[in-house]
């Protein structure tokens, strides 16, 4: 007994890791935007006037984040003149996209109006978009770059403190914000939200840029093209663009590298199905705006932070492929809980624990997928790879899920819908137990890799 309480108690002095504390900020960074240009300036619009028809037209600012791997390449093969040579490659890109960000919320605390500038502010919105999205490429691949794959213990601690980064990025200024718009106005609670930003960017110089080979892997990639491409444009744009693709396929093989892809594409999809009728079926079952707002955010928000750090652990003592199997499991067994609800009506008791379970699943299962996907990244290419694989798990739940309301108008019985999401994740789980050897032997590679660099 008094062994495994050691083990547990490692697991937890674990996290005092500096390196850890550095992804923590970065996170916060992450999140800040979509205050920016979500709940603050919906919260604008809607206080001036505007439909909610309007609102949700706006919101397609956020397509830049489904996008982004368009440009991932740039982060890791352009330099930033002078910038780079200052704070290296990551930090230099996350460095500048910070300075835009706040440089666009200053121009809309001083000069932007819904009512009289919508174009100017929806213009400057959409900036900030594209650069918050370039900024995440530069910051997961920050995270990726700061731990070697044979730490595979620190991989969910760093997807653990990078959620939690982004959602106290997210919520804390929201909520500042909020309590101070009625009696300050919009305008100046966007001055304030700079001040945040400036926070932000000294945060970013605290840290420390990671130490990789990733230059020197590029550049014997570049010798590699180099036989078959003579010219210096081709060569350039040959490694950057096709390369990434290249190195994946070459390390993982055709038929693991398509499964690999099918997964990710697949394994939050019912998760997406259910988090977009969730608020539906929550006021079609009967429960009030007043109950959603305070058991479904309030008490949800702080599940979800507390839930991601025991879920990293949970992933760090059992290893990224078990805990992402067992987190795909609760994730399924836990729509089974809405079905439930479904059966019985609004009952408060059952509400409350449906949402400490979802949260608990959801975080565990984010934690272990985002571990997952650093762990499918080459060293070479980290920002690019990432960026493609999140972009096609985004692509699962945002393509896909956007049939989830035809999906509950048809079937008209909300405890089969819910039993369906549940179903869904099913074949993403086969196909991760099928692999599970390969991951396994793919962590023993690394390890050993890493042993031999020591000696």
């Amino acid at each position: 007994m008094q062994k495994s309480s050691n083990t547990w108690k490692a697991t937890v002095q674990s996290y005092l890791d500096k390196r850890l504390a550095w992804v923590l900020m970065l996170g916060c960074s992450s999140g800040f935007p979509w205050v920016l240009i979500g709940s603050n300036m919906s919260g604008w619009l809607k206080d001036a006037g505007f439909t909610n028809t309007d609102i949700g037209y706006f919101s397609s600012i956020f397509v830049a984040y489904s996008v982004n791997f368009l440009w991932s390449p740039l982060v890791d093969r352009l330099h930033i003149p002078l910038v780079s040579r200052w704070l290296g490659q990551r930090r230099s890109w996350i460095f500048v996209c910070q300075c835009i960000i706040l440089l666009c919320t200053l121009a809309i605390a001083s000069f932007s109006n819904p009512t009289t500038h919508f174009m100017m502010t929806y213009v400057v919105a959409l900036v900030i978009a594209f650069v918050s999205a370039t900024q995440d490429i530069a910051i997961d691949a920050f995270r990726i770059d700061s731990f070697n794959k044979a730490e595979e213990s620190k991989l969910p601690q760093a997807s653990a403190m990078a959620v939690i980064g982004w959602w106290t990025g997210y919520s804390l200024p929201g909520y500042l914000a909020f309590t101070n718009a009625d009696q300050y106005g919009w305008n100046t609670v966007y001055f304030g939200m700079a001040a945040v930003m400036v926070v932000l960017i000294i945060f970013t110089l605290m840290t420390k840029e990671p130490v990789t080979h990733r230059d020197r892997l590029q550049q014997k990639a570049e010798a590699r093209h180099h036989q078959y491409i003579q010219s210096p444009a081709l060569l350039w744009i040959s490694v950057t663009v096709v390369e990434p693709f290249i190195d994946f396929f070459k390390r993982n093989g055709i038929r693991v590298a398509l499964t690999i892809l099918l997964f990710v594409f697949l394994f939050k999809i019912g998760e997406a199905f259910l988090g977009k009728m969730s608020i539906s079926f929550y006021r079609e079952v009967g429960f009030s705006n007043e109950q959603i707002g305070y058991y479904s955010k309030l008490l949800g928000w702080w599940a979800t932070m507390l839930f991601t750090l025991l879920g990293s652990m949970v992933t760090v003592r059992f290893g990224i492929v078990k805990g992402l199997l067992i987190g795909g499991i609760a994730m399924s067994a836990s729509n089974l809980m809405f079905a439930w609800i479904a059966q019985t009506g609004p009952n408060e008791h059952l509400f409350l624990a449906t949402v400490l379970v979802d949260n608990f699943t959801t975080a565990f299962s984010t934690v272990a997928f985002v571990s997952f996907l650093t762990l499918m990244t080459g060293q070479a290419f980290s920002a690019t790879q990432y960026a493609l694989l999140a972009s096609l798990g985004n692509a699962g739940r945002t393509v896909l899920s956007s049939f989830s309301g035809a999906l509950a108008d048809y079937l008209n019985n909300w405890p089969l819908f819910f039993v369906l999401t549940a179903v869904m994740v099913v074949p993403s789980l086969i196909m991760l137990y099928s692999l599970r050897h390969y991951f396994n032997g793919m962590l023993e590679k690394a390890k050993a890799s890493r042993k031999q660099d020591c000696i």
